[in-house]
């Protein structure tokens, strides 16, 4: 994993226009809740059960505390995804995508109808902070970033970077098109929206009844 200092100017342009791109959610509230980013056409923010795959030059975003997000590519293809999971696993018979097997498969599943083979398949994680005062939510953390890393290794696909567990919420943006992801610390000052979104999405919910590129992190 190579790990690079650099600043993410929020006014970087990306070339390309945003085709090719699957963004899916199985809760009932999916259409509201996908959005683009309004000051940047070719950047698309991620919630909490959400997951999208592109082929074109695209940048995939999303904020995690005790979450954790899977970015995954086909280098070939020149492709990636990107999943936001909530919980390692959720209760018998849910099979909502903020769930981890499922977030999983539905992330493998959208790459692989952009014509993605999964045995070429790369992925880096991020999240699973210990970000909550309670010991219930520390644990949460704990059990997304282990998750992630037995599922990967149980279907074959290598882990070649990661940024899972410590103190800190983070922002992550993801290339689509070349794998690259950057990572940056979150402040404390958005930490209250991410507990109210997280702790939120732990109740059940209504309707339940090889990648090259580098990370960077600054």
């Amino acid at each position: 994993m190579n790990m690079l200092t650099e600043t993410l100017h929020s006014t970087a342009k990306h070339c390309g226009a945003i085709d090719n791109l699957r963004v899916k959610n199985s809760m009932p509230q999916a259409a509201a809740m996908k959005r683009r980013h309004p000051l940047h056409d070719n950047r698309v923010t991620l919630y909490i059960g959400e997951v999208a795959a592109s082929k074109t030059p695209i940048i995939l975003d999303t904020l995690l505390g005790s979450c954790v997000a899977v970015c995954m590519y086909d280098p070939v293809l020149r492709a990636g995804a990107m999943n936001h999971i909530l919980l390692p696993k959720c209760r018998t018979g849910d099979t909502n995508s903020r769930c981890g097997v499922h977030a999983m498969e539905l992330l493998i599943d959208e790459l692989m109808k952009l014509g993605g083979d999964r045995r070429r398949f790369v992925a880096k994680a991020f999240g699973g902070a210990n970000v909550f005062p309670s010991i219930k939510m520390l644990l949460i953390g704990k059990e997304n970033a282990r998750f992630v890393r037995e599922f990967l290794a149980t279907e074959k696909i290598p882990l070649i970077g990661e940024r899972l567990g410590g103190n800190h919420a983070v922002h992550v943006y993801f290339r689509a098109d070349t794998g690259k992801a950057t990572v940056q610390t979150v402040d404390g000052s958005r930490l209250p929206k991410i507990v109210m979104a997280e702790t939120a999405y732990c109740k059940p919910h209504p309707a339940d009844k090889p990648f090259g590129g580098e990370i960077t992190i600054f």
